[in-house]
């Protein structure tokens, strides 16, 4: 064991230098500098550390745990579910109702009713809404599970052995062999044919190799450095021992959770939802207190005047837009979770139907995130088996571990042999002689096969294969392997390679040394056959899925931390624009705004940091973009965080799991077409009920305007107007079954509440009309019948005064449902209602019950005890009429709506 320097002690970072920066100079020099240093530098040796360093070390560099996010408290979230702008103004009207209705209130006259209603308004939308989310944040996996894993550590006193990974620390040795997860940022000292694969850090699919030498140079990312490995990645093949050199959150895992750990961005569903509440409280501020001083400076009660006015606050609060936006997301989640797809964060549901452009990583998402044989060719580029023959050869008789391309070797030999004799029994008809295993040196490999011949057969990278062949099967012959000959072949490479293809080469030597001889001398005067080209191929599903994203106005742009050239091939395969792609390190050099334009017109970027993923991301919001990302890998985590919403696989590390609002349980782009076309019908479904009882409540508090003006009495009591809010609400909770026509579902939809404020300035006034001819005609026609030939002002009897007042209520009551159910159906498509565009069962089932049983309450006691009574025959005659003429108003208003603003809803 090296002896340590007893004076050596650790030491103490300046104050000045940002942690982030004194980690990333701490990995430089573990990089850079000869391994002797670098145990110098951390009290440790190959034989692990120093043991009364380690608690030292723990203090100094912290512990090897990975801080996030663990997601908000019981409490938090149901503060949540029960507090937005509406139910804080109906918690405020019912604490002035009891207050007015009940405390204040005479002896024998206490009404709770309306307290009870709006609380059980709140109670309903908050319960449900809780209940929703709960259920489905539990369906998503538990974060890091990585970190309860362990790892081999070397030590003095116990030599090897497995600890779990958060008691390393910075100094201790470990142990590292195929299928180990690298559990910090460490420094390899020594290897032997090792490969780890960074996708998830990189996105990356192909496995990198590692070497132990120190290396001085510098890299575009601090992953590509050769002899560093991280927290995160794992090894595929070969074995290492290291130091560790990062813990915890200072790793470059640790420092990605950070990014993802940072408050959630305001979703364009949120902002949406938002200025729409904002927008009706606004109006409802306006319009109450006006409300309060007609009534109280006409009729001269202020106290009635006053819970008017309180009834008229919840009429304008569409109080059930809670329960009706929760129910809409709840329901789409419902639908997704039977197409194998959970969602974790209920608004994502409509923020994927207002996406407008889909950026996703490449590997696995439009790939299929595995290593397949393309081409097994000859010299001249055609397909020859009989390259694929002694690949499979040096591949199935190589006893090291089988990387990812042998694996694909032997699957495509077995595949083809059905209909090729000569790849048939091959492992039968040949015997194993000997092998030379692949090293980082001579990257290459070569097995000794003998089947009548001994025949020695060598795939590698084709550079070293023309390094050690002299000749070359050219047209047929065996020829000279000439300097023309090897530019033809180079040139031959330099095409599959631009089509994204990784390439190795093939060649054979008859008779190699005897038995016992054989070295890696006689790895010469080969002779060469041709060559093997690899893909990650795009998954079949791929391209039609982009079609149909695109058919539906969704762009989609690739954001990978892999190379341009494997992109653009990928990307041509699947019809995605590759002509112009952006480089990570071009990125680097925009500004915001220039990147902004940029990014808008190209679709595919190429060896992006996750930093720069997520920046790409925020300038496209910038633009006002909805985006989501779609990824499964650490370095897509920040990214999914960045955007409207984010999407993962349950195949997914932790960290992108958590980071986002759905995980879809197979990774297929087609999956992401049916949510987007949920989210907009949830979305259609929602809209539909905020611009209808918008229009319908301002619509009602004009009429009631003109109403205080003129008449002596008011047009309806509080507990009238609360009840009919009531019944119209209940029979609108079915809206989110509403069907949805498919014309609406062809482009991205976004929440905007000047569309709002235009609807309800329109088709708002267009109720009152009715409504002032509703009162003309109880005031001077039904109620005069009914109560002895007399206007109001003429009649001198309290109790006829009484019974007028009480017949001219029910008939507005009556109207007022009436209109505002059966404009459901009107103004629920552009198109003829009951005709061209039906409504759902449960929507009519529902609003013609509300109808029937409002219609029913004045003949009831129920009606009589809260001041209502029977209507005559003639008014519902009239009422038909009325309604008839409104209906046909509304049709020519929608019509010229829609050809001044371009859409309805």
């Amino acid at each position: 064991m090296k002896k340590l320097n007893k004076k050596n002690e650790i030491r103490k970072k300046p104050a000045y230098i940002s942690r982030r920066q004194e980690v990333l100079n701490r990995l430089k020099f573990a990089s850079s500098e000869n391994i002797d240093s670098v145990f110098e530098r951390f009290n440790s040796s190959s034989d692990g550390i120093n043991e009364s360093f380690i608690e030292k070390s723990r203090d100094l560099y912290g512990k090897n745990e990975v801080t996030y996010d663990k997601g908000d408290s019981l409490f938090k979230r149901i503060i949540a579910a029960f507090i937005n702008p509406f139910t804080v103004i109906l918690i405020a009207l019912a604490l002035v109702s009891t207050m007015t209705d009940i405390v204040w209130a005479k002896a024998g006259e206490e009404d709770p009713m309306t307290v009870i209603i709006i609380v059980t308004m709140v109670m309903i939308s908050g319960i449900l809404k809780f209940v929703q989310e709960t259920r489905s944040g539990n369906a998503a996996e538990n974060l890091l599970k990585m970190i309860t894993t362990t790892t081999c550590v070397i030590r003095p006193s116990t030599a090897e052995k497995e600890l779990p990974m958060d008691e390393v620390v910075v100094g201790d040795i470990i142990h590292l062999s195929a299928g180990d997860m690298v559990p910090a940022d460490v420094r390899i000292f020594k290897s032997k044919d090792l490969f780890i694969s960074q996708s998830a850090l990189t996105g990356e699919s192909v496995a990198v190799e590692k070497f132990s030498e120190s290396s001085s140079k510098t890299h575009d990312s601090l992953t590509d450095t050769k002899n560093l490995a991280f927290m995160g990645s794992n090894v595929v093949s070969g074995s290492a021992n290291a130091i560790i050199v990062a813990t915890g959150d200072d790793t470059i895992l640790g420092d990605m959770a950070k990014d993802i750990s940072e408050d959630a961005i305001e979703t364009s569903f949120e902002k949406g939802v938002n200025s729409v509440s904002w927008l009706l409280i606004k109006f409802m501020l306006i319009m109450v207190p006006i409300v309060f001083f007609i009534n109280g400076i006409t009729k001269g009660d202020w106290l009635e005047a006053g819970l008017f006015a309180i009834s008229i606050a919840v009429g304008l609060t569409p109080e059930m837009l809670p329960m009706i936006v929760t129910t809409s997301l709840a329901k789409g989640a419902v639908t997704m979770s039977k197409k194998k797809t959970i969602i974790k964060n209920l608004n994502s549901i409509q923020n994927l139907g207002s996406m407008d452009i889909l950026c996703t990583d490449k590997t696995g998402t439009i790939t299929q995130d595995k290593v397949v044989l393309l081409y097994h060719l000859d010299i001249h580029g055609k397909e020859d088996f009989r390259v694929l023959r002694h690949a499979f050869l040096n591949s199935y008789y190589q006893t090291g571990l089988k990387n990812l391309m042998d694996i694909a070797i032997i699957d495509r030999t077995k595949k083809e042999k059905k209909d090729h004799p000569d790849l048939q029994g091959l492992s039968e008809k040949y015997n194993k002689i000997d092998e030379i295993p692949f090293d980082f040196e001579r990257r290459r490999m070569s097995v000794v096969v003998e089947n009548g011949k001994t025949q020695m057969i060598t795939k590698g990278a084709v550079e070293e294969m023309i390094s050690i062949c002299s000749y070359v099967e050219f047209k047929g012959e065996v020829r000279e392997l000439t300097i023309e000959l090897k530019k033809y072949i180079l040139n031959k490479v330099d095409k599959l390679n631009e089509d994204g293809m990784r390439v190795i080469a093939i060649a054979q030597k008859t008779n190699p040394s005897p038995v016992g001889e054989f070295s890696v001398k006689d790895e010469s005067d080969m002779v060469l056959m041709g060559y093997l080209a690899f893909l990650d191929p795009p998954k079949e599903s791929t391209a039609s899925a982009i079609k149909a994203l695109r058919e539906h106005g969704v762009g989609v742009k690739v954001l990978t931390g892999d190379n341009d050239k494997v992109t653009r091939s990928v990307c041509r395969h699947v019809n995605i624009p590759s002509k112009k792609i952006l480089l990570g390190s071009e990125v680097e050099l925009m500004t915001d705004n220039e990147l902004g334009d940029v990014a808008e017109k190209i679709s595919v970027f190429a060896k992006l940091s996750p930093q720069q993923k997520a920046r790409i991301i925020r300038v496209l919001r910038g633009k006002g973009h909805s985006v989501g990302y779609m990824g499964d890998g650490i370095n897509d985590a920040a990214a999914m965080k960045a955007s409207d919403v984010g999407i993962s696989v349950d195949t997914a590390v932790d960290i992108a799991k958590e980071s986002a609002d759905v995980i879809l349980l197979e990774k297929d782009l087609m999956v992401l077409e049916e949510g987007i076309v949920e989210g907009r019908k949830t979305y259609a479904n929602m809209i539909k009920y905020i611009k209808m009882t918008a229009s319908s409540n301002f619509g009602n508090v004009f009429s009631v305007l003109i109403a205080s003006a003129f008449l002596p009495f008011l047009p309806m009591l509080s507990i009238h107007l609360i009840l009919l809010n009531l019944i119209y609400d209940l029979s609108c909770t079915a809206i989110p079954w509403d069907n949805v026509d498919k014309e609406f579902l062809k482009i991205p939809r976004k929440w905007d509440a000047t569309s709002i404020g235009k609807f309800m300035v329109w088709f708002g006034p267009t109720s009152s009309i009715f409504d002032i001819t509703t009162y003309l005609l109880m005031y001077f026609i039904i109620c005069p019948a009914m109560t002895g030939g007399l206007l109001f002002s003429q009649i001198s009897d309290p109790a006829t005064q009484a019974a007028y007042i009480a017949i001219f209520q029910a008939g507005w009551f009556v109207e007022s449902m009436w209109s505002q159910t059966l404009v459901i159906h009107m103004i629920r498509t552009p198109k003829v209602p009951f005709i061209q565009s039906r409504a759902s069962l449960p929507v009519m089932i529902l609003t013609f019950t509300g109808i029937a049983v409002l219609t029913t309450i004045p003949f009831t006691e129920f009606g009589k005890s809260i001041g209502l009574l029977p209507l005559s025959g003639a008014y519902f005659i009239w009422l038909a009429v009325t309604i008839v003429a409104y209906m046909l108003l509304v049709t020519l208003f929608k019509r010229k709506f829609i050809r001044k603003y371009g859409e309805l809803l």
